[in-house]
């Protein structure tokens, strides 16, 4: 079985008719009593390098799962290449490569003798096997090292493996579940230049989870996950846009107090969090001198930055990323997320 014409046929129609490469639909799991993902739609299109946002326990993991066909959702659909994912498992795994979290890669064979066997696995053979690999070694930047135990090789080169391996059947989709983990800040830079090359040379349309909000900011379009539920999808900076303003943070003795008294002065939105009292405002820097003003040494320090993702997900959630057991901000007509 040829793998390599399978997804060269599939390839262009599914893009001519404008489809998306992938397609989540509703998607509802359970273990047992509980719920880790609540009803999650949204689409990826082709050549698109999307991210799966979300702190532990937020439901990415199994998403992730879900659309490499290692799990069937309780209900809903994911189709992948214009196949069902509960349905047609076969298929989607011919037009997918995946990367898992921990090492797959056998580091007492070399880097050819890992892609050899793994590209068995897909059917290749022979001559057209033996240029694949040469072809996707040199691509990663590790045909020299060829002949070398992966043992030997550093972290970041490991993981170049590891992608070697997702790619050599030439998939329409690449999934990887925190790739990065484990790798220093140089070998991170490096995974993520290759995977914007991958989308833009290849056109392979990428789906990344992470925790990383420096990682999720390089993703042409995000779906950022709590607790199970989708709170915010689209581009990083249309997501930042959506908090309209700057974020003011005021360390105080007593910030519910505060908080309270610049409600009822400015009636702004004034939260509580991490004891400090937080604002999201147009034209901070204009606000500041009046607030300290109006309060003069009850303000022991403060900031004003734009928006980031952190400040998104608050805005969605009301708590922040890694803070999942923190009293949820006080409800003062904050909009939320979409459930």
């Amino acid at each position: 079985m040829n793998l390599n014409s399978t997804a060269i046929d599939v390839v262009p129609s599914a893009q001519a008719a404008g489809q998306p490469t992938i397609a989540v639909r509703d998607i509802v799991h359970r273990y047992q009593d509980r719920t880790a993902l609540n009803g999650v739609s949204f689409d990826v299109r082709p050549a698109e390098l999307f991210g799966l946002l979300g702190p532990n326990g937020s439901g990415k993991t199994t998403l992730f799962r879900i659309l490499s066909t290692l799990m069937v959702p309780t209900s809903g659909s994911a189709m992948i290449a214009g196949f069902d994912a509960v349905r047609q498992p076969e298929a989607v795994r011919r037009h997918i490569g995946v990367v898992f979290q921990a090492q797959s890669v056998d580091p007492k064979l070399t880097a050819y003798e890992n892609l050899w066997h793994q590209g068995h696995l897909y059917g290749l053979r022979g001559p057209e096997l033996k240029t694949r690999i040469n072809v996707i070694l040199s691509r990663v930047g590790l045909l020299d090292r060829s002949a070398d135990r992966v043992e030997t090789f550093s972290g970041g080169m490991q993981r170049r493996i590891e992608l070697a391996k997702g790619l050599l059947h030439h998939p329409e989709v690449l999934l990887l579940d925190e790739p990065t983990t484990g790798l220093d800040p140089g070998a991170r830079r490096d995974l993520w230049q290759y995977l914007q090359i991958l989308r833009d040379q290849e056109r392979v349309s990428v789906i990344v989870t992470t925790h990383l909000m420096e990682e999720a900011e390089r993703c042409d379009r995000l779906a950022i996950l709590n607790e199970g539920n989708l709170v915010a999808l689209g581009t990083p900076a249309a997501l930042t846009r959506e908090i309209g303003g700057d974020v003011i943070l005021l360390e105080a003795r007593d910030p519910q107090i505060l908080a309270g008294r610049i409600r009822a002065k400015f009636q702004v939105d004034a939260t509580v969090m991490d004891n400090h009292v937080r604002l999201e405002i147009e034209n901070g820097h204009r606000f500041v001198p009046d607030v300290v003003e109006a309060f003069p040494g009850e303000i022991q320090s403060l900031s004003v930055s734009k928006p980031t993702l952190e400040d998104v997900f608050i805005h969605r959630t009301g708590h922040r990323f890694w803070s999942e057991d923190a009293e949820p901000a006080p409800k003062s007509g904050r909009k939320k997320g979409n459930k």
